[in-house]
C-alpha cells in the first residue's frame, strides 16, 4: 500500500513512463486480492486472486474493459481513463505473491473484522490513486456565424456548432475548412456603435460603445482564475484569445470567443459572460502537485506519530526512522520543481521507492519491539485517510470553482485537518490516561 501511494501520488506524476506505470501496475495487483477478500470477511483468497487476473486481464486487453474500468474509477476517484495495454499484463506474477502474503496474514490471531477495519481505509485510498483524469488537447481557433448558424473552428480540424445562441452545442469530428485568418474584432449587426475585439497577446475582450475609437475591458479572467490557469499551463503554453464573432438576436446580441485551449467563451443577450470551455470535453485539471504532496505528508506524519505515540520503547530510533522517511519523501518530491535537483531524478526516485517502504517495515518493526499499544496505531491507521482528504479535497473545490478563493480553500483545508487532529489527540490523551492500569 505504501509503494502504490508513494508511486501514484508522486513518481507517477514527476516521471511517468514505463517504469513508474509498471510498478503502479504491480503494487495495485499485490493490495487488490486481499482487499477484495477482506471486504467480504471469509477465506475467498484463491477466488479474490483469480477474479483480480481474470477483470486485470479483460481490462488491459480490451476496449470495452477499459472503458468499463473508466466509469467504475470516474464514480470511485473522480474522473478517470483506464487505457487497454497488453504489455501490463507482465505484473500478473504479482497476484502469486499477493495470494502467499494473504495466506501467511491468516496464520495471525486477530480479528477478521479489525484487520479491514485497519486495512480497507489505507487500501481504499491507494487503489483509488490509480486514476489519471483525462485532459482536453483541442484548441478554439476561430468563430464564424453563418446565418443562425455559429461555428466554433479548433486546430484538429473538427468544429463545436450551434444553432441556438450557444446554448447547446454539437460537436463535429470533420468540418469545413475555417477561415485563414481569425476574425478578431466585429461590431454588433444593425448597431455599429457597439463592437468588441479580443485582447492583443491574451485571454480577454475589450468593448468599444463609440464604433471602435476607444475600448475598455468587457471581460478577462478573474485573479483567482489566472491563478488557475497559471496550474493548468506553461508559462510558454498560457491561452489566447483567437478570434471572435458576434451575433445578432431581437435586439440584443451575443458574442462568441474563440480562447485557443481554454475552449469557447460565451456573452448572451443579457451582458453575462460565460466560460463554456469545451462542451462535452473534460477540462484540463490544474496541477494540484504540491496540495496532494502536503497533504501526503500530514497524511504519513500523523500516521507514524500517533502510531508511536503508543511506543513503550525504541522512542529515539523510531524517530530517528520515521523522520529519515519523511524527509525522504520530501526530497523525491520537491526535486520536481526544484531545478538544482532535477539532474538527480533517478537518485530520489529509488530514495522514494526503497527509503519509504524500508522505514515503514523498520518501524513496524520497532513499534512490535517495543510493545506500543494498540489503541495509538489504530488511530493512525484510522485518521490518516481522513488527514489526506481534510487537507487535500478543498483545493480540489478550489479547482474547479467551489471556492474561488485560493485563501479559503487553504482555510477550509486547515479547519478540517485540525478537526481530524484534535480527535486524534483526544483519543490518544484517553488511552494514555488508561495505559497504567494496563501494564
Amino acid at each position: 500500500m505504501i509503494v502504490l501511494l508513494v508511486n501514484d501520488h508522486l513518481l507517477k506524476q514527476a516521471w511517468p513512463g514505463f517504469v513508474t506505470g509498471k510498478l503502479s501496475d504491480v503494487a495495485g495487483l499485490l493490495v487488490a486480492p486481499p482487499l477484495l477478500a477482506l471486504l467480504f470477511l471469509r477465506r475467498a483468497d484463491l477466488a479474490a486472486t483469480l477474479a483480480t487476473g481474470v477483470l486485470f486481464a479483460l481490462v488491459k486487453t480490451t476496449e470495452t474493459g477499459a472503458e468499463a474500468a473508466s466509469h467504475v474509477w470516474t464514480l470511485v476517484a473522480g474522473p478517470s481513463r483506464v487505457l487497454a495495454d497488453p504489455t501490463d499484463l507482465l505484473a500478473l506474477p504479482a497476484l502469486a505473491l499477493a495470494w502467499w502474503v494473504r495466506r501467511r496474514s491468516l496464520a495471525a490471531p486477530s480479528s477478521p473484522r479489525l484487520r479491514v477495519l485497519l486495512t480497507a481505509p489505507l487500501a481504499l485510498l491507494a487503489v483509488a490513486a490509480s486514476g489519471a483524469s483525462p485532459q482536453a488537447t483541442s484548441e478554439a481557433v476561430s468563430v464564424e456565424v453563418r446565418g443562425g448558424r455559429i461555428i466554433v473552428h479548433t486546430d484538429d480540424s473538427a468544429a463545436w456548432t450551434s444553432e441556438n445562441r450557444g446554448d447547446t452545442w454539437v460537436y463535429e469530428s470533420a468540418s469545413d475548412r475555417p477561415p485563414k485568418r481569425p476574425t478578431t474584432a466585429m461590431c454588433v449587426p444593425y448597431k455599429a456603435t457597439r463592437c468588441y475585439r479580443v485582447t492583443p497577446g491574451r485571454l480577454g475582450v475589450e468593448q468599444s460603445d463609440d464604433g471602435g475609437d476607444t475600448w475598455r475591458p468587457s471581460w478577462s479572467p478573474s485573479r483567482d482564475d489566472r491563478d488557475r490557469l497559471a496550474r493548468q499551463y506553461d508559462d510558454d503554453d498560457l491561452p489566447r484569445s483567437g478570434g471572435l464573432a458576434v451575433q445578432g438576436w431581437r435586439g440584443g446580441h451575443v458574442v462568441v470567443v474563440a480562447n485557443g485551449s481554454e475552449g469557447i467563451l460565451l456573452r448572451d443577450e443579457t451582458g453575462s459572460w460565460r466560460r463554456l470551455g469545451h462542451p462535452g470535453e473534460p477540462e484540463r485539471a490544474p496541477d494540484l502537485y504540491l496540495e496532494g504532496v502536503t497533504a501526503a505528508f500530514l497524511a504519513g506524519c500523523v500516521l507514524f506519530g500517533a502510531a508511536g505515540a503508543g511506543l513503550r520503547r525504541y522512542h529515539r530510533a523510531y524517530l530517528a526512522v520515521t523522520t529519515t522517511a519523511c524527509l525522504s519523501f520530501l526530497g523525491v518530491a520537491f526535486s520536481r520543481i526544484v531545478p538544482a535537483l532535477g539532474d538527480h531524478m533517478e537518485l530520489f526516485a529509488v530514495l522514494a521507492v526503497g527509503t519509504v517502504p524500508a522505514a515503514f517495515i523498520v518501524g513496524t518493526v520497532l513499534l512490535i519491539a517495543g510493545r506500543a499499544r494498540p489503541a495509538p496505531i489504530a488511530v493512525g491507521i484510522l485518521s490518516a485517510p481522513f488527514v489526506y482528504l481534510a487537507a487535500y479535497l478543498p483545493f480540489e473545490g478550489w479547482a474547479d470553482g467551489t471556492f474561488g478563493s485560493y485563501w479559503a480553500a487553504v482555510a477550509v483545508a486547515a479547519l478540517l485537518t485540525a478537526l481530524v487532529l484534535a480527535v486524534d489527540l483526544l483519543l490518544i490523551r484517553k488511552d494514555a490516561a488508561r495505559a497504567p492500569a494496563d501494564l
